[in-house]
């Protein structure tokens, strides 16, 4: 009997491999899915705050000075991911992807730095609303996730598709913090 991770790398790599339309169809409503999940993430960590009346982690001007950097570095890093995907004739939903590895731009310095572009959102997000819902229980629970996700889902579909490739891949590089030395 296979187990539930299994199943969806199964039915990823059989999208992948199945018919324009419904590449496309998935390539949607998983975008569409993950957009929602972001803002939620955003919503529900400000009722949060609301709720529990707690008080803002910075006050203006700090908010702006700390979070602002932070969101448009963010922006930055999943625009220069996407971009690598774009270039490669893929998108960044693994429904559509380009149809060989990409190794370049942040991708020489990390496996999934798109992530990487959203987490530094949401915390900047976190650190301009003074949300201390958004850093420091629901940002980290969306990275938590994440990388549930893409280490049991994503990862073995892409060994699964790119094989021996992708395994050295991802010996030489980290998953999401690059390495400095």
């Amino acid at each position: 009997m296979k187990k539930f991770p299994e199943i969806v790398v199964d039915f990823i790599f059989n999208v992948i491999n199945g018919t324009k339309r419904v590449r496309v169809f998935f390539t949607t409503l998983a975008g569409t899915f993950f957009t929602f999940l972001v803002f939620f993430t955003i919503y529900a960590a400000l009722m949060l705050d609301r709720f529990c009346n707690f008080s803002r982690l910075f006050t203006y001007p700090w908010s702006l000075v700390i979070g602002l950097p932070v969101i448009c570095s963010g922006i930055f890093v999943w625009l220069w991911s996407a971009w690598q995907f774009l270039k490669a004739k893929g998108t960044p939903v693994p429904f559509c992807p380009p149809s060989s590895l990409i190794c370049t731009g942040p991708y020489a310095y990390v496996r999934n730095p798109m992530l990487d572009g959203v987490f530094l959102i949401l915390f900047g997000i976190g650190f301009l609303a003074g949300s201390i819902s958004l850093v420091f229980i629901f940002t980290p629970l969306f990275v938590f996730c994440s990388v549930l996700e893409f280490r049991f889902i994503e990862e073995p579909e892409l060994e699964k598709r790119l094989g021996r490739e992708y395994v050295e891949y991802k010996k030489r590089t980290p998953m999401l913090l690059p390495r400095f030395c």
